[in-house]
């Protein structure tokens, strides 16, 4: 059941999105918004996992195909486990930003910190290919236990430019900061449960903390499909540092792949054309130094 509550995107909250469109004064407020312009952007999807249970059903082939039908230019990429993301990146290298998920063999979501020889493993895994960050990877919460490899592992990250991508409330992420206040941090799910209030604090706090919005569509659109009051201020602040994301977890999200990015779209088309291109894809263009066209579709 839990599952089934991620992964599906209801037919109500689809269907709402479609009516805000006729609402009294969503419709004068148009002018203000990207509105219909949505449909030509390219997104940047900044939460994809090619985990191996989706190898065989969902081929390089098959997730490009995907990607294409929604306007999905470029992804940043992780799984479990590595090998995931790899075959990804060698197959489209032009539409991978590849990042080093920490999960591999008995290392998973509670327990990799405690992992033996987890720097080693991404020591080795950073040298032998192009990673753009380390993560996405869970921390439940703050365990002092952990603070030795944390600190290696922020060390690491700021030695090499490039960005943590980190599951979490609050604290870790306070945590993570005051190991190594350089850290250039994605907060994945934009903190998942944590208020748009928390959220701006800790944008403020953290001149680069990013955040994908995967999962928060439905904290985001109200139930009538209009933009939480809260979130469209913290979107609209810092809207050079959040992007969209799908997060492509279990089978069923890649199932779901062209309606979660169409969600993504319909809470877009409600913000200004320059916030929705920066969250889009813009934001993603400066973060990773790549050029994201809708001419890429179609494309390796």
């Amino acid at each position: 059941m839990k599952i089934i509550c991620r992964v599906l995107i209801s037919a109500a909250l689809t269907a709402s999105l479609l009516m805000s469109l006729s609402i009294p004064g969503f419709a004068d407020d148009r002018a203000k918004h990207i509105g219909d312009g949505i449909a030509a952007l390219p997104l940047f999807d900044a939460h994809v996992h090619y985990k191996e249970p989706a190898w065989q059903p969902y081929p390089p082939s098959t997730v490009l195909q995907l990607m294409d039908k929604s306007g999905v230019t470029m992804a940043l990429v992780s799984s479990t486990p590595d090998e995931g993301t790899i075959k990804l990146w060698e197959y489209a290298p032009n539409r991978v930003v590849p990042e080093l998920r920490p999960y591999h063999g008995q290392a998973g979501s509670s327990n990799w910190t405690t992992a033996p020889g987890m720097i080693d493993y991404l020591m080795q895994r950073l040298t032998d290919y192009p990673h753009e960050g380390i993560g996405e990877f869970h921390l439940h919460g703050v365990d002092p236990a952990n603070e030795i490899l944390l600190r290696k592992i922020a060390e690491l990250a700021v030695s090499k430019n490039i960005f943590l991508h980190v599951h979490s409330g609050k604290e870790p992420v306070d945590l993570l900061f005051s190991l190594e206040p350089g850290l250039k941090i994605i907060w994945a799910h934009a903190g998942m449960s944590e208020p748009a209030h928390v959220v701006e604090a800790m944008m403020a706090a953290y001149k680069t903390l990013y955040a994908d919005t995967s999962f928060r569509e439905g904290d985001i659109l109200t139930s009538q499909g209009t933009i939480d009051p809260a979130w469209r201020r913290v979107l609209e602040r810092f809207s050079d540092r959040f992007m969209v994301g799908s997060d492509t977890w279990v089978n069923e999200q890649w199932e779901g792949y062209g309606k979660i990015m169409a969600v993504n779209r319909k809470w877009l088309s409600q913000f200004s054309r320059p916030i929705a291109e920066k969250i889009a894809f813009k934001n993603a263009e400066r973060l990773f130094g790549r050029s994201i066209e809708i001419g890429l579709i179609g494309q390796r």
